[in-house]
C-alpha cells in the first residue's frame, strides 16, 4: 500500500500567498493597458500598426514562450526562473512606464511578455512540489486560478485610480513593488526544484513552439479583428503545421520539450480539451459582456469593472469550491455538473432582450464564472499532477499555453459569430455615408454617431446597440449548446486521473531539495 503523501504545513501556504503575486499581476497586466490608450495615444502619437502591437505583444509573447520556459524551469529551477523573471517583470516595467515613442513602448510590452511567460508555469509547477497531497494541492490550484480572476477585475480599477493622479506610464508601475516582494520573499519561503539531468532545450523544438503558437493566436487575434481573411488563414495554417512537425518532433527525442508519454493518461488529454472549452467561453462571454456594459450600457471602465466584480466572485468561488467537493462526489460528476451550470449561465446571458438589461447580462455571465471555475482549476490540477515532479514545469506551461489559446479563440469565434449577426442587423438600414463604417464593429459606430446631427446619432445607435445585442444573444444560445455538450462529453469519457510515481529527481543539488525533502 503506498505511503500517504505528506501534508502542506504553513510554510508551503505561506508560499502560495507569495505566488499569488505574479500569478495576479500576470492577469492585471493584460487588461490595465486598454484604460491608459486614450492618453497614451495622445502622447506618444503611435501609427494604428504600432497601437495594435503596443496592445497584443505583450499577450503574444506570454503565449509563445511559456512552454520553452516550462522546460528551461525544470533544468535550472523553478524557483531560480522565477526570481529572474521577476526582476527582469520589474525592469521591463519601468522601461514600458517612461517610454519616449511607441516603438520604445513596444519593446517594453515585449519584455514584459518573455518575462511573464517565465512566472506562469513557474509558480504553477512550484505549487506541484508544494503541495503532494491531491486535495491540498486541488486546493491550491483553485486559489491560484481565483487570483488570476481576481487580477483581471483589479487591473482596470486600480489602474482607473492610478490613470485619476499619474500619467498613463503610472500604470506599469504598478509591478514593481509587487515583483521587489516576490524576490524578497520568495528565497525564504519557496522551495527550489531542479533536475539538472535534463538536457538543454532542443531548440528547434523551442522554435516550432514558438513560432507555431505566436502564428495560431495571432491568426485568431486576425480573424476576431477582421474575420476570416487571406492572413488569418495562411497564420492558423501555418500554426496547425508547426503543431503537427512539433508533435512529431516530440516522439523522436530523447528529451523531448513535452513529454507525450502525459497523453497516456486519457484524462490529461480530456482535461487539456476542457480547458481550451472553458476559456474558450469565459473569455468569449466576457469580451462581449464588457462591450455590451461600456457601449450599449454606456458605463465607464471602471464602473464596468464594479460591474464585473460579481463575475470574478463566481470564477473564485467555482475555483475554489469545486475541489473541496470532489472526495464526496465523483471528479466526472462535479465536472460536468459545472458546465451544466455554466450552460445555465449562457442562457442567461441569451435572455437580454433589445431593452438594456444590465443585471440580467451580468449575473449570467456570473454563473458562467461559476460553473467553469471547476474546470479551470481542477482541468490545470489533472494535468499537473499526472506529470512526475521532475516534468511538472513543462506540464504547467501545456495547461497554461491551453488557456492562452482558448482565450484567443474565444474572442476570435465568438466575437466573430456577434459581430457578423451585428453587420448582417445594421446591412441596408443606415445611410451609406455611415453604415460601412459604424457597420465594422459597435464601438465605430458610437464614434460615428458623435459626428451626427442629434436625430441622426439617435438612430443610428439604436439601430447599432439593437443589432449588438441580437449578436450578444447569439453568442449566448451558442455557447450554451457548447457548454451542454461538454457536459456530456465529461460524463462519458473522463476517468480518474492516473497519479504518477514521485521519485525525486536524480538531478538535484542537495542544496536545492524539493519541499518533501526541504525543512519546514
Amino acid at each position: 500500500m503506498a505511503a500517504a503523501a505528506p501534508r502542506a504545513t504553513r510554510k508551503q501556504w505561506l508560499g502560495l500567498a507569495v505566488l499569488a503575486l505574479p500569478t495576479m499581476l500576470i492577469a492585471m497586466d493584460l487588461t490595465v493597458l486598454h484604460l491608459a490608450l486614450p492618453t497614451l495615444t495622445a502622447d506618444l502619437r503611435p501609427s494604428n500598426t504600432e497601437l495594435l502591437w503596443i496592445v497584443d505583444v505583450y499577450g503574444f509573447l506570454i503565449a509563445g514562450f511559456l512552454i520553452p520556459m516550462g522546460a528551461i524551469g525544470d533544468r535550472i529551477g523553478r524557483r531560480r526562473l522565477l526570481l529572474i523573471g521577476a526582476v527582469a517583470f520589474g525592469a521591463a516595467s519601468v522601461l514600458s512606464a517612461f517610454a519616449t515613442g511607441a516603438p520604445m513602448l513596444i519593446a517594453g510590452r515585449a519584455l514584459l511578455g518573455v518575462a511573464g511567460s517565465t512566472l506562469m508555469p513557474s509558480t504553477l509547477s512550484l505549487l506541484r512540489v508544494m503541495f503532494q497531497d491531491p486535495r491540498q494541492r486541488g486546493a491550491a490550484i483553485g486559489a491560484w486560478t481565483g487570483f488570476f480572476g481576481l487580477g483581471t477585475v483589479i487591473g482596470p480599477l486600480l489602474g482607473g485610480v492610478f490613470l485619476e493622479f499619474f500619467w498613463w506610464g503610472s500604470v506599469f508601475l504598478i509591478g514593481v513593488p509587487i515583483m521587489l516582494l516576490l524576490v524578497v520573499v520568495g528565497p525564504l519561503v519557496l522551495p527550489e526544484y531542479r533536475d539538472s539531468t535534463v538536457a538543454r532545450p532542443d531548440s528547434i523544438s523551442v522554435a516550432m513552439s514558438v513560432v507555431g503558437v505566436l502564428a495560431l493566436v495571432l491568426g485568431l487575434k486576425w480573424i476576431a479583428a477582421g474575420g476570416l481573411g487571406g492572413g488569418s488563414g495562411t497564420a492558423i495554417a501555418l500554426g496547425l503545421v508547426l503543431a503537427v512537425l512539433f508533435v512529431h518532433r516530440q516522439g523522436r527525442l530523447t528529451h523531448p520539450l513535452v513529454d507525450l508519454g502525459l497523453f497516456r493518461d486519457g484524462a490529461v488529454g480530456v482535461g487539456l480539451a476542457m480547458l481550451v472549452l472553458a476559456t474558450l467561453l469565459l473569455a468569449g462571454s466576457q469580451f462581449l459582456v464588457m462591450q455590451y456594459l461600456q457601449l450599449v450600457r454606456g458605463l465607464s471602465p471602471i464602473q464596468a469593472g464594479l460591474a464585473s466584480l460579481p463575475i470574478m466572485v463566481g470564477i473564485t468561488i467555482g475555483a475554489m469550491g469545486g475541489p473541496a467537493l470532489v472526495g464526496r462526489l465523483a471528479l466526472r460528476t462535479v465536472l460536468a455538473a459545472g458546465w451544466v451550470v455554466a450552460a445555465v449561465g449562457m442562457v442567461l446571458v441569451s435572455r437580454v432582450s433589445g431593452a438594456p438589461d444590465l443585471v440580467l447580462a451580468v449575473a449570467g455571465t456570473a454563473v458562467v464564472g461559476l460553473g467553469l471555475g471547476p474546470t479551470i482549476s481542477m482541468g490545470t490540477g489533472v494535468i499537473v499532477g499526472a506529470a512526475p515532479p521532475q516534468r511538472a514545469g513543462s506540464a504547467s506551461a501545456l495547461a497554461s499555453t491551453s488557456t492562452e489559446l482558448g482565450s484567443a479563440l474565444g474572442i476570435a469565434v465568438l466575437g466573430s459569430v456577434a459581430f457578423a449577426v451585428y453587420r448582417t442587423g445594421l446591412a441596408g438600414g443606415l445611410p451609406a455615408s455611415v453604415g460601412a463604417t459604424a457597420g465594422e464593429t459597435l464601438a465605430a459606430a458610437v464614434d460615428v454617431a458623435g459626428t451626427l446631427p442629434p436625430a441622426e446619432s439617435t438612430r443610428l445607435l439604436s439601430a447599432a446597440r439593437a443589432a449588438f445585442v441580437h449578436g450578444l444573444v447569439t453568442t449566448g444560445l451558442i455557447g450554451a449548446a457548447i457548454a451542454a455538450l461538454s457536459a456530456v462529453a465529461v460524463a462519458f469519457l473522463l476517468r480518474a486521473p492516473r497519479t504518477p510515481d514521485a521519485p525525486p529527481a536524480t538531478g538535484v543539488d542537495n542544496s536545492e531539495r524539493s519541499l518533501a525533502e526541504a525543512e519546514d
